[in-house]
């Protein structure tokens, strides 16, 4: 499992670019978020290196910036290789941790970790980032004098297979879970819900527009509730605040609706590590209509790329509509975001536009939702009056909009009009049919 962090050890971030200037804002955040302290940073615009990633003389700068700050961990916001890993360690003082992107994240995946699920994906991403670094030990074990290498460890011949068996254990586990949760979903919607999942990048809003949607408390208390949903906390931002995914009843119009939000996208995310977490993403990928909330405030190259990586992970699989919506509109002048939404509507056609901080156009958004998921079948039952045709009418009612009920001159039937899912329809046909295949023989 990867080592948990508890102190905020003294950080140098580096950054290699192959044009352009390196931004560092995100990889500050995830440091940040990791509980680490960044005390100097040091960026890199060249093609890689295929031995250190970054030039050898920008290695031996950064090794110079760790020892002036007394740093004790380097993260660098790139993916580097195992041997890349090793020779980088080679040149900073004993006891220098190497981090790399995905290493950190899995950090910060593992602090956030609180239900089983989560837990055993965080595993499965690490065992997935670390099968191919057991293998880089055995090629260099040999001509290694020392007892391990920087961000690789001891080699363990055994490990690799290890490893492997304990991808395949942890699959097998995790897919039962899918199962249950597969049947819990349609249980749901056996019982006239509609299911909505909140997508996008982290820091998009989307827990706060939860809230806006869905007041109640979470539905399952097996999930991880986001803090930031607790009714004392305050909305801020933060990264990966939980890996689960919460849940609340929301009331739009005549439906009964489901609100789901989950784990907040990051750029640059392998397929391994995506694939790892595709138990919490099947919350996106089987729901009835899907809100892709994006940050309008942020620059059109950031929300373009932003918004094509998000496609290329949700139409992968999913087959519900996705209704783009743009976020935090209260902190745009209306020009620019009709300049934003023209100049990304290839990619988000028709989106709405809301302030999740202020409620700015949600009641646009809840009858937008309200086009978009399933349509309602109407339908009449004419029902014989049995002991049971009563709770049948209960559920009806606890289970579909009502249009009008009415009993016959003798009190022998009863006649129920109402609108429904359409797995409401079918199920209350059964009842009713059991009833007639029920009712005493004249």
């Amino acid at each position: 499992m990867t080592e948990r962090n508890t102190t905020a050890d003294r950080t140098v971030i580096a950054k290699r670019v192959p044009s352009g200037e390196a931004d560092t804002s995100e990889i500050r955040d995830l440091t940040a978020a990791a509980g680490y302290q960044v005390v100097d940073s040091v960026t890199q615009t060249r093609k890689e290196n295929p031995a250190y990633h970054l030039g050898e003389g920008k290695v031996e700068e950064i090794a110079t910036a760790v020892v002036a700050a007394n740093a004790t961990v380097v993260i660098v916001d790139n993916e580097l290789g195992p041997y890349q890993t090793y020779n980088i360690g080679n040149k900073f003082p004993t006891g220098v941790r190497v981090i790399d992107r995905f290493r950190l994240i899995l950090e910060i995946f593992g602090q956030r970790a609180q239900t089983r699920k989560a837990q055993l994906q965080v595993e499965l991403a690490e065992l997935r980032y670390e099968l191919p670094r057991a293998e880089a030990k055995a090629s260099l074990a040999k001509r290694d004098e020392r007892p391990g290498f920087m961000g690789l460890g001891e080699y363990d011949e055994s490990r690799e297979r290890d490893i492997k068996a304990r991808i395949s254990r942890i699959r097998d586990e995790l897919e039962q879970i899918e199962q249950d949760d597969e049947h819990r979903r349609e249980q749901r919607r056996e019982s006239g819900f509609d299911l909505v999942a909140l997508a996008g990048y982290t820091n998009a809003g989307k827990s706060t527009l939860l809230r806006q949607l869905a007041e109640d408390l979470a539905v399952d208390e097996n999930e991880d509730l986001h803090p930031d949903l607790d009714s004392t906390a305050e909305s801020e931002d933060r990264l990966f605040t939980t890996l689960g995914t919460t849940t609340r009843k929301a009331a739009l119009d005549r439906r009964d609706v489901l609100v789901t939000d989950t784990v907040g996208f990051i750029s640059d995310l392998p397929h391994w590590l995506v694939e790892s977490f595709k138990s919490t993403l099947d919350a996106v990928y089987r729901a009835d209509l899907v809100l892709l909330v994006v940050d309008v405030s942020e620059p059109i190259e950031d929300i373009h790329e932003k918004l094509v990586t998000c496609h290329d992970t949700l139409y992968e699989r999913n087959e519900a509509p996705i209704v783009t919506v743009l976020n935090k509109c209260d902190k745009v002048t209306n020009e620019e975001i009709e300049r934003k939404r023209d100049a990304v509507s290839a990619l988000a056609p028709n989106p709405v536009m809301v302030s999740a901080k202020t409620g700015e156009s949600i009641d646009q958004l809840s009858s937008r939702i309200n086009d978009e998921l399933p349509a309602y079948e109407r339908e009449r039952l004419v029902m014989p009056m049995t002991e049971e045709t009563m709770s049948v009418v209960s559920w009806i009612h606890d289970n579909a909009f009502v249009d009008g009920v009415e009993y016959g001159d003798h009190a022998d039937e009863v006649t129920i009009e109402f609108e429904a899912r359409p797995t409401i329809v079918e199920q209350s046909r059964s009842k009713a049919q059991r009833l007639v295949e029920t009712e005493p023989s004249a």
